[in-house]
């Protein structure tokens, strides 16, 4: 039942939006514990560390943390691999480009696709960042996350990476949100509008409390 499941159209549809949906839960709070960093170092490094010790003494040391990883991990693949035989399927159908481009599709849409393959290499790049610490500039400091942002934010590329990032996850979150809904039957005739606000605030509020971060090394507010 799974595989005839997951080698429908539908199927695939409604895994891209559980594990979208999964995956937007995670930056809702990885959003929150971010802003964090705006009330100083001991709060921001106590944040992180409160994370590796989330349910001792039931869980040992950092495994609520890789648990949340497996989970994110799944999720991350599973969209990305039925977005790209969704994607596959949509060419071998069409096989030739549309005359004329359909007017009311917007910019979200048509760059659904780029946007998560930029995503997906952010996504890479950011662990190896802030995280391992293998491409972060001056020096990782293991245990010290607070240094490590602001090392990585004192830096212009630091800053345009995160920032285009970030502004391709907004326009992901705001169509994303929306065609969830969608696929998983929430929507209608009523709900439409309030589902389409929703995904702009998401998408807003999201996308400017991650930018918030950067903007505010920038500007000296965290240092």
């Amino acid at each position: 039942m799974a595989r005839t499941v997951w080698d429908s159209t539908v199927g695939k549809k409604t895994v891209m939006a559980v594990s979208g949906l999964v995956m937007l839960l995670y930056l809702v709070a990885h959003m929150i514990g971010n802003l964090k960093i705006f009330f100083g170092t001991e709060e921001f490094n106590h944040y992180a560390h409160w994370l590796r010790t989330v349910g001792e003494p039931f869980m040992h040391y950092e495994w609520t943390l890789w648990l949340i990883r497996v989970v994110l991990v799944v999720a991350v693949v599973a969209h990305a691999v039925s977005a790209y035989q969704l994607s596959r399927r949509d060419i071998k159908a069409r096989p030739s480009k549309y005359v004329h481009r359909k007017p009311r599709s917007s910019y979200a849409t048509r760059t659904m696709r780029w946007g998560g393959i930029i995503l997906g290499l952010f996504i890479v790049w950011h662990l190896l960042d802030l995280t391992t610490g293998t491409v972060h500039s001056g020096g990782f400091e293991t245990g010290k996350p607070y240094q490590n942002v602001v090392d990585t934010f004192s830096t212009w590329y630091g800053n345009v990476i995160y920032i285009v990032a970030m502004l391709a996850l907004g326009l992901h979150i705001r169509h994303g949100f929306w065609s969830a809904a969608q696929t998983l039957g929430a929507g209608s005739r009523t709900r439409d509008r309030a589902l389409k606000t929703t995904a702009n605030v998401l998408a807003l509020l999201l996308t400017a409390g991650f930018v918030a971060v950067p903007v505010g090394v920038m500007t000296g507010v965290v240092s």
